[in-house]
């Protein structure tokens, strides 16, 4: 740890000037309390830095948050081990005629791919049955916060257990001992942004005039009534993307079964935010606590960290350090941004990458090659005072939207 100023403490030992630089800025704000603190994952992000824990007295940057509210991480651990999955691909092979000692997870792939949508501003064709209680529940938290998210976003109902796109992404998996997970990746897709985009322009009127070191670092303040109507809708835009996590998670669970041939017996289920606000007492004052990609790491708390496509993912346990702000990073952090990936590396580096593991080849997904984060390992290692590693996951199936 590596402590810059008097508000600024850094985890990484992997950050590049640009980013210093942007989290200094956010660190002179007023409200600061006690300080920003930098996890190991942190790059350059919009007004404050993806991968920063900024605690804030009586104030909020929305644009702290980020745009993706909610966003997170959920995953279960099933009864399966790896072998039982490769058997379930044999069968599925010779049923269809296939000629493959091992089978293939082509299938599955296939299933889960027509049971969630994917890709930016894709609905489900209506509310599934299955879905129907949680927008039920989520119309009566809306109507209970003073607020119609159908003005933010019309179909904002169908998009509930819809992946995206970019770096989401939803997975099979595989631990230390074999055994199979399930592990996704979203938030809370196109209402979520549109409630985020319409505050960060609220505080950016409340702040006209002010000499801010960055636009995106408007603020609003518990005074105003401004600020308690963005608590409310971002509690919401929360709960939505937790809700959301969970119907694509129940729809996974329910084609790993078909695939299988035998229901699943969760063991664990964990769901972690990593884009979010929540009121915390720090260092003796009680603090809005914004984790813009960055993981609840209370003592015992479970968290999942995710690493890049074709890279390890983790199971963790918080150890509640205190300066950190009890938090942890979210996952591998961006090394090159999605033009310069692009630019940078090619489809055939992807498919050398992606050796192994079951995805749909396409040079759509160049901007997320393994190739394009830091090394995971060195983003763990950096995180060994912020939590303890209970399980290590390799892919086996990765799905993504377009």
């Amino acid at each position: 740890m590596e402590k810059i100023g008097q508000r600024l403490v850094n985890w990484a030992s992997i950050l590049d000037p640009g980013t210093r630089e942007q989290a200094e800025r956010a660190a002179t704000m007023p409200f600061i309390h006690p300080h920003i603190a930098l996890m190991p994952d942190a790059h350059l992000g919009r007004g404050a830095t993806v991968g920063s824990v900024i605690p804030t007295l009586r104030a909020i940057m929305p644009a702290a948050v980020g745009v993706d509210i909610g966003c997170g991480m959920a995953a279960v651990r099933t009864q399966f081990d790896v072998e039982g999955l490769w058997h379930a691909a044999e069968r599925s092979c010779h049923a269809g005629g296939g000629t493959q000692r091992k089978g293939s997870l082509a299938p599955l792939r296939e299933a889960i791919e027509r049971a969630i949508p994917l890709g930016a501003g894709h609905h489900n064709r209506k509310v599934v049955a299955t879905a129907e209680p949680r927008v039920e529940e989520l119309a009566e938290l809306a109507d209970e916060a003073g607020f119609d998210p159908t003005r933010d976003k019309k179909g904002w109902e169908a998009q509930l257990g819809t992946l995206g796109s970019g770096n989401h992404f939803i997975e099979v998996t595989v631990d230390e001992a074999g055994r199979v997970w399930l592990f996704l990746h979203s938030g809370s897709r196109g209402v979520g942004n549109k409630i985020a985009q319409r505050h960060i322009a609220v505080a950016r009127e409340a702040c006209a005039g002010q000499d801010l070191p960055d636009a995106d670092l408007a603020y609003l303040t518990e005074d105003t009534e401004e600020f308690w109507t963005y608590i409310r809708e971002l509690r919401w835009a929360q709960h939505y993307a937790l809700l959301n996590r969970e119907e694509m998670m129940d729809r996974l669970v329910r084609q790993t079964a078909e695939f299988v041939g035998t229901d699943v017996v969760e063991q664990e289920r964990i769901s972690c935010h990593h884009n979010y606000t929540e009121s915390e007492e720090h260092f003796g004052e009680q603090v809005w606590v914004s984790r813009k990609g960055a993981i609840d790491a209370a003592t015992g708390r479970a968290g999942l960290i995710p690493g890049s496509m074709g890279t390890a993912s983790y199971v963790v346990a918080g150890k509640g350090e205190p300066t950190s702000l009890h938090s942890s990073p979210h996952g591998a952090g961006r090394a090159y941004s999605r033009t310069k990936a692009r630019k940078t590396f090619t489809h055939e580096q992807l498919r050398e990458a992606m050796v192994g593991i079951e995805f749909r080849d396409t040079d759509a997904f160049l901007d997320e090659i393994p190739a394009a984060y830091k090394d995971v390992d060195v983003v763990m290692a950096d995180a060994a005072d912020l939590v303890e590693i209970r399980h290590t996951l390799r892919q086996i199936v990765n799905v993504k939207g377009t």
